[in-house]
Parts: C-alpha cells; sequence; structure tokens
C-alpha cells in the first residue's frame, strides 16, 4: 500500500478547478476564488483507505499519482478539451470530473461516454457541483481509489477479462490458499482466506450464495461443493466489472503483491531478520511443520519422495524453478533418483544454512506467514548463538554443523561426498555439498559436507569456516597427503579446529607417500585421530558404513557417533552426553 496519494487537478480556465478543492476544505462555496488554491493535505484518519491524501491545484511542475481533469458541464467547448489534456497526461490514472451541473438539467455522460471508451487510462467520470457540493467527497475518493485500487493492472476492459499478470497471481494465491492439493477450496479453506483477507469469516449461509453465482455463470466453477480455480477468477472478474476491484486488490496486497502484481521485497525479503557474525541460522520446529505440510500435500502417492512431477507441482507457486538437477547429488534421493522426504527437509536446512535471504524468499513464495499466520516469514528462523559463547560455555543448540573437505584433485573427494548420500560417485551434475542426518546417541543432527575447490593460494574466508575439516588424499597416490599436510600447518594447525584424515581409495593398492612423515606419523605429531580408510567401491569399508547416508537407523546412529565422537569433534563434546 502506498504511503500517501497526490491527486493533480487540471482543466481549462473558469471549470472550476480551485472552488472544488475549497468546497472540499471548508464544505461550503467560496465567494471569493483565488487564482489557485495552495496545496492541502488530508490526514489519514479522515480518508476512507487511512492513507494521507495531498490534492494540488494545477501546476505544470507537480507529480501526482492521479490526475482529475475537470469540465464544466455547460461549457462544450471545455468537454473537447477533455481529450487532449488525457493525450497529455496519459501516464498515471485519469478521473474525468463534470463540473457545476447544478448550471444544466442533463447530464454529460453521453458526450464523454465516447472519450472514455478511447482512453483505457480513465478510471471513472464524476458528475459533481462544487457549489451545492454535490459528489464532492464521491470525487476524491474515486481520485484517491484510482491510486490505491487501479484498474489498468488487473482488467482489460476492451476484452472484458483479467489481464494474464493478476490471473497469475491470483492462480499462486488460490494454489497457496488450497491447503490440502486437491484442486478445490472447501468451506474450511474459503473461510481462512476470507479471515487471512479481510479478518472475517463467512457465514455459511454467504458461502451458499458465493457457490451459487459461481454455479449460474461457470460451468465446472463449483466442484463438490468447493470453489475451484476457474470459480475463483471468475469471482475476482466478477468484482472488477462491478467496481469492487478493491476486494481483488485487498488479496493481492495480503498475499504480497505490489501495484506492479510482482511480490513486494519487503514480503520476499524482512529486514527485521539481523545475523551476527559467527552465528548461523536454521530453521526452528514450526518451520519444518509448515514444511513437511507442503511435502505432504504434494506427495501425491504417499512414497515419501517427490516425483519430477510433484516437485514441479510444488514450485508451480515460485516464478521459476528453485532447485536444479545439482540438488539430486546434494541430499538423499530413492532407487528412482526422486527427493526422499529426508532429503527435501536437508535441502531446506542447507538453504538457510548457507543463504537465508534465499530461505526467505522460498518461503515468501509458499505463503509461511499467511499459512502460519505470522507477520513476516523470518520468525521461521532461528539464528544461533555466536560459536565462541557455545566454546566458554561447553554446549550448544545448534543442529546443523558444517565438515569442509580438503584435498587435491582426484582425491575422491566427491566419492566422499556421494558415500555419504549412500550412493556411488555420479558424473553428471555434481554438487560441492551433501547434506543429511546423524545421530548423536538419539539426537537427530544435520550434518553438512562441503567439497572445497582445491586452490591452495586463495583459500577464503568461507572456504575455512566450519565446525570440523576432513583432509581427503589419495592412498594410491605417492603425491596426494602432501597437499594435506600443506593444507592443515598452512590454515589449522595453529587453531583449535578439529581435523581429520581420509585416506580414500582404500580398495586400490596403498601407495608410500613422497612426504617426509607418514601420515599416520603426521597425525600421531599433530594429535589427530589416525587416518580413516575410505572406499566408494565397496560396501566393506569401515568408513562406508559409518558415513553413508542409509535408511537403517543403526547406521545413522553408527555415522553420528564417527563423525562428532571418533573423528574429533572436540568443539562440542556436549553433544556427546545422553540427555
Amino acid at each position: 500500500m502506498r504511503k500517501d496519494v497526490r491527486i493533480l487537478l487540471v482543466g481549462e480556465p473558469k471549470v472550476g478547478k480551485t472552488s472544488l478543492i475549497m468546497s472540499l476544505v471548508s464544505e461550503e462555496f467560496p465567494q471569493v476564488v483565488p487564482y489557485r488554491a495552495e496545496e492541502i493535505t488530508i490526514p489519514a484518519d479522515v480518508t476512507p483507505e487511512r492513507v494521507p491524501t495531498h490534492i494540488v491545484d494545477y501546476s505544470g511542475t507537480v507529480t501526482a499519482n492521479v490526475i482529475c481533469i475537470v469540465y464544466a458541464v455547460n461549457n462544450k467547448k471545455s468537454i473537447e478539451k477533455v481529450s487532449l489534456a488525457i493525450v497529455l497526461e496519459v501516464l498515471v490514472p485519469v478521473i474525468l470530473v463534470g463540473n457545476k451541473s447544478d448550471l444544466v438539467e442533463h447530464s454529460s455522460m453521453e458526450t464523454i461516454l465516447p472519450v472514455m471508451n478511447q482512453y483505457t487510462e480513465i478510471e471513472t467520470c464524476v458528475e459533481c457541483s462544487a457549489k451545492n457540493l454535490k459528489n464532492i467527497s464521491e470525487l476524491f475518493y474515486y481520485a484517491q481509489k484510482a491510486v490505491l485500487h487501479p484498474t489498468g493492472p488487473l482488467y482489460c476492459p476492451e476484452e472484458k477479462q483479467m489481464k494474464p499478470a493478476c490471473i497469475k497471481a491470483l492462480t499462486r494465491i488460490f494454489k497457496v490458499s488450497d491447503l490440502d492439493n486437491d484442486g478445490i477450496l472447501n468451506d474450511n479453506e474459503l473461510n481462512f482466506f476470507q479471515r487471512t483477507c479481510f479478518n472475517a469469516p463467512l457465514v455459511s449461509q454467504a458461502l451458499e450464495d458465493v457457490k451459487n453465482v459461481v454455479r449460474k455463470n461457470v460451468i465446472d466453477g463449483v466442484c463438490d461443493n468447493g470453489l475451484t480455480l476457474k470459480g475463483f477468477l471468475f469471482l475476482h472478474t466478477l468484482f472488477i466489472q462491478r467496481g469492487r476491484h478493491e476486494t481483488t486488490w485487498t488479496v493481492l496486497r495480503r498475499f504480497g503483491y505490489d501495484d506492479d502484481l510482482e511480490l513486494h521485497q519487503d514480503y520476499l525479503f524482512p529486514l527485521t531478520l539481523k545475523v551476527p557474525p559467527d552465528c548461523t541460522t536454521e530453521l526452528n520446529h514450526n518451520a519444518y511443520l509448515f514444511l513437511q505440510s507442503v511435502f505432504d500435500k504434494h506427495d501425491k502417492d504417499r512414497d515419501c519422495a517427490l516425483s519430477p512431477e510433484e516437485l514441479k507441482d510444488l514450485f508451480d507457486v515460485f516464478p521459476y524453478m528453485p532447485w536444479g538437477p545439482d540438488v539430486n547429488n546434494t541430499v538423499c534421493t530413492n532407487d528412482e533418483g526422486w527427493i526422499t522426504y529426508q532429503g527435501y527437509l536437508s535441502q531446506w536446512t542447507l538453504t538457510t544454512y548457507l543463504d537465508v535471504q534465499r530461505c526467505l524468499e522460498y518461503l515468501g513464495y509458499l505463503g509461511y506467514s499467511i499459512i502460519s499466520e505470522q507477520e513476516s516469514q523470518a520468525v521461521a528462523i532461528t539464528v544461533t548463538r555466536d560459536k565462541k559463547i557455545d566454546l566458554q560455555k561447553k554446549q550448544t543448540q545448534r543442529s546443523v554443523f558444517r565438515c569442509n573437505v580438503f584435498g587435491d584433485s582426484g582425491s575422491g573427494k566427491s566419492g566422499f561426498l556421494q558415500a555419504f548420500l549412500g550412493r556411488n560417485l555420479t558424473v553428471s551434475h555434481m554438487s560441492y555439498y551433501a547434506i543429511s542426518t546423524a545421530y548423536v546417541y538419539g539426537q537427530e543432527k544435520y550434518l553438512l559436507l562441503h567439497e572445497v575447490f582445491p586452490d591452495f593460494d586463495v583459500l577464503s574466508d568461507t572456504d575455512l569456516a566450519c565446525d570440523i575439516v576432513c583432509l581427503v588424499y589419495d592412498a594410491s597416490n605417492p603425491h596426494s597427503f602432501e597437499y594435506c599436510a600443506r593444507v592443515f600447518k598452512q590454515y589449522f594447525m595453529d587453531t583449535k579446529m578439529p581435523c581429520m584424515m581420509i585416506a580414500a581409495k582404500s580398495d586400490l593398492q596403498e601407495t608410500k607417500q613422497l612426504y617426509a612423515l607418514t601420515p599416520l606419523e603426521f597425525c600421531r605429531k599433530h594429535k589427530m585421530p589416525p587416518p580413516q580408510a575410505f572406499t566408494c567401491n565397496t560396501a566393506d569399508a569401515p568408513l562406508v558404513g559409518a558415513l553413508c547416508c542409509s535408511s537403517t537407523f543403526w547406521l545413522r546412529v553408527s555415522a553420528g557417533a564417527t563423525v562428532f565422537a571418533v573423528l574429533g569433534f572436540a568443539m562440542y563434546r556436549v553433544l556427546l552426553k545422553q540427555r
């Protein structure tokens, strides 16, 4: 909604522009009319729409939101000049104002109707009289309404139908409001929609009256006693055609749309969320419940996975497809390669952790604040405590932990990530992230693995910011371990960062590493656990059983114990204590 409205009055001399303004202010016809009235401001609390309104007498330098073109109904010449004024002032809505109706007994509407049909910018025409105060308040109300609830973005009068952008926005609103995704708004959903938009439910008879109107006018507008998308769109077309487009605008704005029928930036990106340094962002319990309900309503076959069609349907309320094919290599999938329920929640967790603003945007598209009846989707986010405080207090409430994986090219990092998701390495649509759950003595936590690009000289703060470091080397390549040793000594040796060494490709012939110390000696010297053998090519490898994203509960417990305990996650030892 706009913060204010600026109304500009233009027209030929002597048509009564100044008199209209003065009659509105003083509620009586002025005996002496100045050459031009000063700008006046009507406070928000005395306007129907609760928006401050500025009214300006003609000025060539004033920018206005709506222009009232005033003509005198008793002056044919001033009526003829209306078309020229519209051509000059075509960028904003126009209200035609026929003043001095007290001087004639006939209406000018027949004369002005061809002009109204010619220019789509004209919202309406009002005949009034500054002398006897006829329709003065109505004139400025319509002018204000033309700005706050314009017809132009919603409806094409020539085609007598809503514009595509309006249909698209209302279709998204319908889908968000269809809580069970059955293509019908039942009585409960309609009442929730009514309360959400207008702060009042519909009584049973009113609901039936609405549906009866749709039944009489639209085939398939009502199905199983519920309102279909076709019926929903018809109702809004009817509102607009009957001059009640403020109803449609109220709905659009409640669901986040601006005057251009785009989702407003303030709706998608609430300014209330602040994330201090060394803090992370996670979804809270209510957000996970909401996302679970979204998953459930789109998992039509109840197989706990989203097929490509189901995923497309879920994201149909987005202006673009937010998840690319790389997501399938980032989270757990089923045998068909479809994202599972666990993988779905993991991807949301990853997005929240890495890019909370993007997460807020996505939740906005899904209508989180509306369905959850919250002020904004920012309430779905928990900002964790500074890690330094966690260390001081030796406890944490975090549920997402990040492990950065370092290693030279070809060392087996990508295979390590994919093994954590329970599958072998694939070459298509590779992802540098893998996230799934791990159990820590019965507590489910998210472990995020991030493969760091092997450019030793350009490691960024992001590459170094994590909770644990995995250093991966190819046990069959004599030159591979040196990279891990250099990374550790350069960036982590003098820190308290927990580190672990992974001897990848252990199914191949182990080769002596061309380094001053053997990997085992290096780990002992720097007080790290011994190198852990790993391969993604055999199920018998010890780390695969510990890190593989398996549906088996005990493997998840093993993964948690391995990552957070055996591999030295000393930074958060409290997680190892059974509560």
